[in-house]
């Protein structure tokens, strides 16, 4: 009896690990797929855009980092905070980690002292314990120089420093 409660323990924990691998890897796929991203005029617009802007309940015209996450989430059907469009909701004390501990698939945010506030989210790109001081990631509503205000989703390097939170919601 308790052979079959070991085997069963390590089974249900192999199940919960591919599983949370499976939808690591589908974030993953899904964000990288829209990498090139471009608003249509550069006043957070286009086909694309919008359809992120609506997964988080807001029209065309908004800031849409935060909705860009959660859309990647919903297309996975993986559930989000209430407040999806705001970016300080990515980061409830439940789902923060130690920075060091972030992987790929994780949602990172930039603190704007101008704001007050984590003003900006996007993925981390490779794991944050990488070796370097700086880090892949991949963000919506952002550009070459790193803006919050951007024009499209791009793959960024940006310095470690530059990340205040790291949050895992799977």
């Amino acid at each position: 009896m308790a052979k079959r409660c070991f085997l069963l323990i390590i089974f249900l924990s192999f199940t919960a690990f591919l599983g949370a691998s499976g939808e690591r890897s589908g974030i993953i796929n899904t964000y990288t797929s829209e990498i090139g991203v471009r608003e249509a005029t550069g006043q957070n617009d286009g086909k694309a855009v919008e359809k992120y802007l609506a997964a988080a309940g807001l029209g065309k015209g908004y800031a849409w980092c935060a909705a860009f996450v959660n859309w990647v989430y919903l297309q996975n059907e993986i559930a989000g905070p209430n407040s999806p469009a705001w970016s300080p909701s990515w980061f409830p004390n439940e789902k923060v980690l130690d920075k060091r501990f972030g992987l790929r698939g994780d949602v990172f945010g930039i603190y704007f002292e101008s704001k007050g506030r984590i003003a900006h989210v996007g993925f981390l790109d490779e794991d944050f314990d990488n070796g370097k001081n700086t880090i892949l990631t991949v963000e919506g509503n952002t550009n070459d120089a790193g803006s919050r205000e951007g024009d499209g989703v791009y793959r960024k390097r940006r310095s470690k420093n530059q990340i205040y939170k790291v949050s895992c919601w799977l």
